[in-house]
């Protein structure tokens, strides 16, 4: 699954960024239906194992979204907007899986995990808003344009030269924003905590010297009292 995970954002991005040929879109169609079946695989079987089903679908309703294949009957018209939704959708399990697992394993690396999960949000983010920020009067248009506006907007900075205009890209701007208070409030935590770390160190090395001191006086006080304690 975390394989599949990658690959869908890896494909998503080559769909949104990269000028590909009638043929290339096709396979990675085919592909994007196999995705899927496994992907609808897993959600019933996480629905079956879950000792709350209805608890589990509180969140799990992104997995069942996000396992429906783009049939081509909704690709015409207003109905291929439910198409671009089924993508986002997509890359929505595929970040949430990716994020788990780099901050399950993590151990002390917190600067890598926060630089990965800021790296994997800006680029499903400018995935997403080149999908959803179709209208004519949208003024994110280009790959380069939704990676500026992802990376001022997750840093919170927000210049206003690019801005989402549609309800979802609203959606995924304030998602992005939530995002980022956060990731950033942890990484500016780690730097304070790297720099007071000499200082820490010093004081556990000071007051386990000072326990030492401590057990040796009352041993030798034992010992004048005659007190085999």
């Amino acid at each position: 699954m975390l394989v599949l995970c990658a690959y869908v954002l890896v494909a998503l991005a080559a769909e949104t960024f990269l000028p590909l040929s009638e043929d290339t879109k096709t396979l990675l169609g085919y592909a994007d239906t196999g995705v899927c079946l496994v992907f609808i695989a897993d959600f019933f079987r996480d629905l079956v194992r879950a000792e709350k089903p209805l608890h589990y679908l509180k969140w799990g309703w992104i997995d069942l979204a996000s396992s429906i294949p783009m049939v081509d009957v909704l690709r015409v018209g207003r109905a291929a907007r439910i198409v671009r939704l089924l993508r986002v959708m997509r890359g929505v399990r595929s970040t949430k899986v990716l994020t788990r697992y780099i901050l399950e394993r993590r151990a002390e690396g917190t600067f890598l995990a926060v630089a990965l999960v800021s790296m994997l949000m800006v680029l499903f983010s400018s995935i997403a808003i080149l999908q959803v920020e179709t209208t004519e009067a949208s003024n994110i248009k280009s790959p380069e344009d939704a990676l500026w506006w992802a990376a001022v907007t997750i840093t919170t900075v927000g210049y206003g030269d690019k801005f989402p205009v549609t309800s979802e890209g609203r959606v995924i701007g304030v998602a992005l924003m939530a995002v980022g208070v956060g990731l950033f409030g942890t990484f500016t935590g780690f730097i304070a905590a790297w720099f007071l770390e000499p200082e820490e160190r010093k004081l556990e090395s000071d007051l386990a010297g000072l326990r030492a001191e401590l057990r040796a006086l009352r041993a030798q006080l034992s010992e004048q009292r005659g007190d085999p304690s």
